[in-house]
């Protein structure tokens, strides 16, 4: 059954970025920390050009894939034109949260990105976001 494994498969891959991230940010909130996951990847997608923000979302597991999609309407960008703002996103998506640093979690993502997808992705992303933002992605 292709289904089932698919599934399976989609769910575990899922659940492998879900732990990292937790480990990332030494959280054991598993609900918190997809939160802001999706919050980090909305933001991320919301300040990059509609090829640039679909080209990303193609570097991600289908369903954090469905996620990263989920909302989105390429005609109207809401564009992070600070870092104040992006982080506020985060923030936002995250119920703000007083016990959440939004740019510990910026970080952590970013990283958790750049550990997954090769250098040369990361550069072009990295390079499409305002240049504000550009000091929260790894060196």
């Amino acid at each position: 059954m292709f289904v089932s494994h698919d599934l399976t498969y989609a769910l575990q891959a899922t659940r492998n970025w879900v732990s990292d991230l937790a480990w990332r940010l030494r959280w054991h909130d598993r609900e918190r920390v997809f939160l802001a996951l999706i919050a980090t990847l909305h933001a991320l997608r919301d300040c990059l050009g509609r090829d640039e923000a679909v080209y990303m979302g193609a570097q991600l597991p289908v369903l954090l894939r469905g996620f990263y999609y989920e909302g989105w309407h390429p005609g109207r960008r809401a564009i992070a034109r600070n870092r104040n703002s992006f982080l506020d996103r985060i923030h936002d998506g995250v119920h703000r949260d007083p016990a959440v640093d939004p740019e510990e979690v910026a970080r952590s993502v970013l990283s958790q990105l750049a550990d997954r997808l090769s250098a040369a992705e990361i550069e072009e992303a990295k390079a499409a976001t305002p240049r504000a933002l550009h000091d929260l992605w790894p060196a």
